[in-house]
């Protein structure tokens, strides 16, 4: 099929990128279970080599499966293309590897998952990087962070764990006036709820491990890119506008143009870092993105029901999740994501650390875990667990502080969702 703007999100979600297999007229995308491809010749092998013209070379680089994941993630988020890899941390590095040299920085929002924050804060420095955490409620702020050295924007759509929901439109405006790219990591709101290109983004990354796959299945990540950049208008970005001594001198900008970045994750990226996605991950989060929107739709319902209950509760000091009329963020919320704000909060209890471990190890129906976005509903302690490596200072600013719990509402009966955290309440009440 053509993906044509005219298709709405239901239809582009099953079709985009697909095509029955040439070779068997197979509907559903086979699984490539291939290392390599024959070449038709050594002048069409030359050709694949010297990205004179595109096609298959090693599964490293390119994937028939993983090609239709590729097309089908950067239709549904509205860019001209992605590269897919092997997690949302490679898809995050994947991202900055094309703009950032030793010395260079990213300026990023303090409400971010705990692994991305270790990742910035003490990984990257490995590189020679760096990272300003910077609250991005604070738009003066962010402008201040930024200096001659950044080379990036990045902050979460509806941040992990709290559910807080970011000024997209805002930040971008920020980080076109200093002429830098921003990358918006959507992973808890999907290009269902939030398509940040729309808003200004320029790159846009994923976990696809988690709602895109929806059923805990395998990992993965990707990078789409909005195509709207101008990678040449500084010389901030070499590794796009100046020539590659890898390919003769070749600049990616000038010879591929709005696709630069795309070319450059696969050509480069995925060939040094070999942070490749598996063909069968790829099947199975083509399977998953099927039902993305109706699993959403659940998600976001089942969510204001459970948070509204919960924020009634004696038991609770607080929840923060931006879909309730009370959150300070509801008015931004309905502006900005107006399909709603997600399946992922957090709440606070009044018996602090002792009931959040009590209420963790309680709950039936919801399972305890290190993921989110999973069609069960789930549920971790962040300070004890995914933000652990945090200082208390940063736990508390990406809102994972010790009287915490995270929780991911999945597709169930809410009902039952919240038998379940009532008695595992009262057993943490004791």
């Amino acid at each position: 099929m053509s993906d044509s703007p005219t298709y709405g999100f239901d239809t582009l979600q099953i079709h985009a990128g697909a095509r029955p297999d040439p070779a068997t007229g197979a509907r559903q995308t086979p699984i490539y279970q291939t290392t390599s491809y024959v070449f038709r010749d050594a002048d069409h092998a030359a050709a694949l080599f010297n990205l004179q013209e595109v096609g298959y070379i090693y599964s490293r680089l390119t994937n028939p499966t993983v090609a239709v994941l590729q097309e089908r993630l950067a239709t549904l988020e509205g860019g001209v293309g992605a590269v897919c890899c092997s997690s949302g941390h490679a898809a995050q590095i994947m991202a900055l590897f094309a703009l950032m040299s030793p010395g260079k920085n990213v300026v990023a929002s303090t409400r971010l998952y705990g692994g991305t924050v270790t990742q910035f804060s003490q990984t990257i420095k490995r590189f020679g990087w760096s990272a300003k955490f910077v609250d991005f409620d604070d738009l003066d702020a962010v402008r201040d962070a930024i200096d001659d050295d950044t080379r990036a924007v990045f902050c979460e759509s509806v941040a992990n764990p709290g559910g807080y929901v970011t000024d997209i439109r805002a930040v971008a405006d920020v980080s076109d006036a200093a002429g830098l790219p921003l990358i918006v990591d959507n992973t808890s709101a999907t290009p269902y709820l939030c398509q940040p290109i729309k808003h200004g983004a320029t790159l846009v990354v994923h976990s696809t491990t988690k709602y895109l796959t929806g059923n805990g299945t395998v990992t993965g990540g990707c990078i789409v890119d909005s195509g709207t950049f101008d990678w040449s208008a500084s010389d901030k970005f070499p590794a796009l506008s100046a020539p590659e001594p890898a390919y003769h001198g070749l600049k990616f900008h000038e010879t591929f143009g709005n696709l630069a970045f795309t070319f450059h994750g696969i050509a480069i990226g995925l060939r040094d870092l070999g942070m490749t996605m598996n063909p069968q991950a790829a099947h199975y989060t083509l399977m998953g993105i099927e039902t993305l929107s109706l699993r959403m739709q659940r998600h976001v319902e089942n969510a204001e029901k459970v948070a509204a209950w919960l924020e009634n509760d004696p038991r609770v000091d607080h929840v923060t999740y931006a879909g309730l009329p009370s959150s300070p963020y509801a008015e931004r919320a309905k502006r900005c994501y107006p399909k709603g704000t997600g399946g992922l909060f957090t709440v606070a209890l009044k018996g602090g650390y002792d009931a959040c471990i009590k209420l963790v190890d309680s709950l039936e129906i919801f399972s305890h875990v290190a993921n989110l976005g999973d069609t069960r509903s789930l549920v971790i302690h962040s300070a004890s667990t995914t933000h652990r490596q945090l200082t208390a200072e940063q736990q508390e600013a990406a809102g994972a502080g010790p009287n915490v719990v995270r929780i991911s509402i999945g597709i169930e009966d809410a009902d039952d969702l919240i038998r379940d955290l009532d008695q595992a309440l009262a057993k943490a009440s004791d």
